[in-house]
């Protein structure tokens, strides 16, 4: 991953988790020309384990804005693994948001505005802050938030 996302990461402060090993057939990343893709991310611990529960049951929707920042964190540690050292990334495209959500919560963009808050303070606003999209559905492994992105990368 390029120098200056490991230099803003540290400048931030920002601890990353251990990237997730992939739990199916598919690739955690992939380049397709001028566009990096990355797979579904779930809310990586430290300890390399995941963080549990249903927001609006087992969490609330701070928790919930919580693991989906973990997920941001998550995929950039994903990023950082797994990119090309030459890498470097202009922009966030398309951010995909799914909570884990029971029934009757209905505050899905206020959740993952926790990994877009988070992407726009180390791409900054212009650059951080893509289209997006945030529904609610059940989840694998009772995860509260999964994320999938599309970022602009130079050529």
């Amino acid at each position: 991953m390029s120098k200056l996302l490991k230099e803003r990461i540290e400048q931030l402060g920002l601890h990353l988790p251990p990237a997730p090993k992939p739990a199916g057939v598919y690739r955690p990343i992939l380049i397709v020309g001028n566009h990096l893709y990355v797979s579904g991310q779930g809310p990586v611990l430290d300890e390399d384990r995941l963080m549990h529960g249903r927001v609006g049951s087992d969490l609330n929707k701070d928790e919930g804005k919580e693991a989906a920042r973990q997920v941001g964190l998550t995929m950039l540690s994903t990023i950082v693994t797994h990119a090309p050292e030459s890498l470097v990334i202009k922009r966030v495209i398309k951010v995909l948001g799914m909570v884990n959500a029971a029934p009757d919560f209905e505050h899905h963009p206020y959740v993952i505005n926790g990994f877009s808050e988070l992407f726009a303070e180390v791409f900054g606003e212009e650059n951080g802050i893509g289209v997006r999209s945030a529904v609610g559905m059940h989840l694998p492994q009772n995860i509260p938030v999964e994320i999938e992105a599309a970022f602009l990368i130079e050529d």
